[in-house]
């Protein structure tokens, strides 16, 4: 069943509500179903499909999309489920099935993988098959849901998959539950009723039920109930229009908090109506789903738009990350393609960014994130009329900085998340925010702490608790706990015999993650530590899957008490492909044998 919506735009009812946007003999479709559009193409006065575009992943959508590519369409989705279409048989291999607490539907993901021509841009206006086309991100339904937006017949035409199904409906509830008891899905569904309604569409069309041509009335409804559902689960109401309309706190005149962002981001203020921010992770979080997959993040722009009306910005120019942790960073991309924001990064978090899969690292953003202007330690930079210093700021992780700069008279240092603060009843306490896996080294908190107290100053602004007034007590408490930690650590660790510092770890392999041809060799360096206090041969012999090659079988070299020397190794794998196939590093020092002490992961393809 199929009618005309507007001129050159019509509704084909499948699986789920095809829309056809013809011009010429040609068409785009948003969204596809089972494919059975391809069959009456005629009907709508076209020949061919040029570009297909997906509002989210789910198998209703999609499931004919092997079609739309044998017919020579282009397959465009979002940026943040397009590896539940590209890899969804790696996402159906490594899906928990036991003892699960996932309850997103990404299961309800196609069966086979198919191939794209990339992803829509968010927040751009591109051209598709000669119809202007913006894509919002409207997280609600899944999260990487997205809205798309066109004029057409003098109308202002929404095209907003499941985000709403009719005045006050949604097509499902179930797919709004991102957690074993949350409704996240809900509560990002509001916040992209009020992106959408800010966009002003004279007509809906959802995925599923009918065309709505009074959208400011069936956005009310919705709201109001979706409200009522996740209220109905609290002691105090959620104001939600007060989370979405004013995200920013006022620290000092000239620097802004954003209460909403995971992890908290900071904007400092120029009289030139340019903006700076400190960290840019995920914009106006209110619930987050289970997993770790790119499909269970989000990073999206709501806030810039109370960023622009309240505080008078015009471009947001610069973004400095204080460590490379995906909640820092995720936005920092998408700032660049939609804002022109550069990155300025201090080296040794820049490098992290540039080629995450190179470390064995924890909260790793899936994408590289190039620096635009790489910032040296201790080397003061100026913007504008501010003047921002990095400092090494080890500890919670080896590759991070403080920034310290003044604003408005105040001397402000931006920790990440150093340390962090928790709250017992009438008590609060501050703990050293360490990670092992993150390279935390014995002496970290000693240093971090002297390089306060060396700064002295008035306001430490961090990743995830509130500005903290500074003063000398504050300081030397964080210096006694440094100094308390790394005496406990002494006392634990055999370091007097073997010193492996606090990570234990005497071997590591970069890249970690590496894909290759079947028979195309590939090469692998290996840091390795002497961790006796003599100088001693270190020798490192490569452990590899059967049929590999391996050259030098063995590499050696003479290295200082307590310091890493490095060797390279040229491993070819068979003609065969595979994926994630392990390699190690067994390290001897010495007559000490230590073993396996690193791998690496060699995808084959």
């Amino acid at each position: 069943m199929s009618h005309a919506l507007s001129e050159g735009v019509w509704l084909f009812r499948d699986t789920c509500n095809v829309y056809v946007l013809v011009r010429g003999r040609d068409a785009v479709l948003i969204d596809f179903g089972s494919g059975d559009v391809l069959d009456h193409l005629d009907g709508f006065g076209a020949d061919r499909v040029t570009d297909v575009l997906l509002t989210h992943h789910h198998r209703d959508q999609a499931q004919g999309l092997a079609r739309a590519v044998a017919a020579g369409a282009r397959v465009w989705v979002p940026p943040v489920e397009r590896d539940l279409f590209t890899r969804v048989d790696e996402h159906w291999q490594r899906r928990d099935l036991d003892n699960y607490y996932d309850l997103r539907q990404d299961r309800f993901s196609l069966r086979e993988p198919v191939e794209i021509t990339g992803t829509v841009p968010p927040y751009q206006t591109r051209d598709f098959g000669g119809h202007r086309i913006t894509t919002l991100p409207t997280p609600g339904h899944t999260l990487g849901s997205v809205s798309y937006l066109l004029e057409a017949g003098g109308r202002r035409l929404a095209f907003t998959g499941d985000l709403i199904y009719g005045p006050g409906k949604v097509w499902s509830l179930a797919a709004t539950q991102w957690s074993y008891s949350g409704l996240e899905g809900v509560r990002h569904s509001v916040l992209s009723l009020y992106e959408l309604a800010d966009r002003a569409p004279d007509l809906v069309l959802p995925a599923h039920g009918d065309p709505i041509d009074d959208p400011p009335a069936a956005f009310d409804l919705l709201e109001a109930r979706l409200r009522a559902l996740t209220d109905s689960r609290r002691d105090t109401p959620w104001d939600a229009r007060d989370w979405h309309d004013r995200p920013f706190e006022v620290v000092t005149p000239h620097l802004l908090r954003n209460r909403t962002s995971l992890a908290t981001s900071y904007v400092l203020l120029s009289e030139t109506g340019n903006a700076l921010f400190l960290d840019f992770g995920c914009d106006m979080v209110v619930g987050a789903p289970v997993g770790a997959d790119r499909s269970s993040r989000l990073p999206w722009l709501p806030s810039l738009t109370a960023l622009r009306r309240d505080f008078g910005v015009n471009r947001i120019e610069v973004a400095i990350p204080t460590h490379y942790h995906d909640d820092h960073v995720a936005g920092l991309n998408l700032l660049r393609e939609v804002e022109g924001t550069e990155v300025w990064c201090e080296r040794s978090v820049a490098d992290v960014l540039a080629e995450p899969w190179r470390y064995d690292l924890p909260c790793l953003w899936y994408d590289p994130i190039p620096t635009d202007r790489i910032l040296e330690a201790e080397r003061p930079v100026r913007w504008h009329e501010y003047e921002l210093t990095t400092y090494p700021l080890p500890g919670h992780t080896l590759h991070a900085v403080a920034i310290s700069f003044e604003v408005d008279g105040q001397r402000v240092i931006a920790t990440g998340d150093q340390q962090s603060t928790t709250w017992q009843p009438g008590e609060r306490t501050e703990i050293l925010n360490f990670q092992y896996k993150n390279r935390f080294r014995i002496d970290d908190f000693v240093a971090s702490a002297k390089l306060y107290q060396n700064l002295s100053p008035d306001l430490m602004i961090s990743g995830h608790w509130d500005p903290r007034r500074v003063d000398a007590s504050y300081l030397d408490m964080l210096l006694a706990k440094g100094e308390e930690l790394a005496e406990l650590h002494r006392d634990l660790l055999p370091l007097s015999d073997v010193d492996f510092e606090a990570e234990g770890v005497g071997a590591w392999i970069r890249p970690y993650r590496v894909r290759t041809a079947p028979a195309t060799p590939v090469r692998l360096t290996v840091e390795a530590r002497n961790p006796f206090d003599r100088t001693e041969t270190v020798r490192v012999r490569m452990a590899t899957p059967a049929g590999w090659s391996c050259a030098p079988a063995e590499a050696a070299g003479t290295v200082p008490g307590g310091r890493t020397t490095t060797f390279t190794f040229t491993l070819t794998p068979p003609a065969v492909t595979c994926r994630r196939a392990r390699v190690a590093a067994d390290l001897t020092v010495g007559r000490r044998r230590f073993g396996e002490h690193a791998e690496a992961l060699v995808d084959v393809r």
